[in-house]
């Protein structure tokens, strides 16, 4: 089963963040949500903190380049086949470390790839 790992889950349903949750989970992917407040989306517990995980294999940030620099380790760590940066959330600094350490990085909405079918 594939597992993504949202950073930046908000508990506003109206946050793309919240709604990427709700998406994956109808899509039957394993879901992990970290956040800055706990609470529930879904099914899935919001982390606060950096939760451990194994086989991750996508990452989506939904935090601005400035608030990312705080999760650079944790992500990485994770090590994920790739990281996804939706719109407001590109970051070129971010994008070459990870790449330096072969984590595919793409500019792409996690919704837009889910709704059609190309996630």
């Amino acid at each position: 089963m594939r597992k993504t790992v949202v950073i930046g889950a908000s508990l506003n349903e109206e946050r793309y963040s919240n709604q990427c949750v709700r998406l994956l989970r109808e899509h039957n992917i394993e879901t992990i949500a970290v956040g800055n407040k706990e609470g529930k989306i879904a099914d899935v517990e919001i982390n606060v903190g950096h939760p451990y995980e194994r086989k991750v294999e996508t990452v989506a940030v939904y935090l601005s380049p400035k608030n990312q620099e705080t999760y650079y380790d944790y992500i990485i760590g994770l090590k994920p086949e790739r990281i996804l940066f939706p719109p407001g959330t590109e970051n070129p600094k971010f994008y070459r470390k990870a790449n330096a350490l072969g984590i595919e990085t793409e500019e792409a909405c996690p919704l837009v790839m889910l709704r059609t079918g190309v996630y």
